[in-house]
């Protein structure tokens, strides 16, 4: 499964931001429930999401962590 078959990126929803389809629930709000240490069933119950949807999520944002890039300074030789 891609991240891109369960969410959708939409400027008319949720002012453009990352949202899982079909619903208007936005990709960071899941990743800040996991990232606080709740565990997936409990955004999955309360967003009424699939483990798919949780997994999207983490793929997404995989592939945007893997897409920034911050130069490094370059140490004197």
């Amino acid at each position: 499964m891609e991240w891109q078959d369960r969410i959708s990126i939409r400027p008319d929803v949720c002012h453009g931001k990352p949202c899982i389809k079909g619903r208007r629930v936005m990709v960071s709000v899941i990743l800040a429930s996991l990232a606080e240490g709740d565990p997936p069933e409990t955004a999955m119950a309360n967003y009424h999401l699939e483990s798919a949807d949780i997994q999207a999520a983490i793929a997404f944002a995989a592939d945007m962590a893997e897409d920034y890039f911050l130069p490094l300074e370059q140490e004197a030789v």
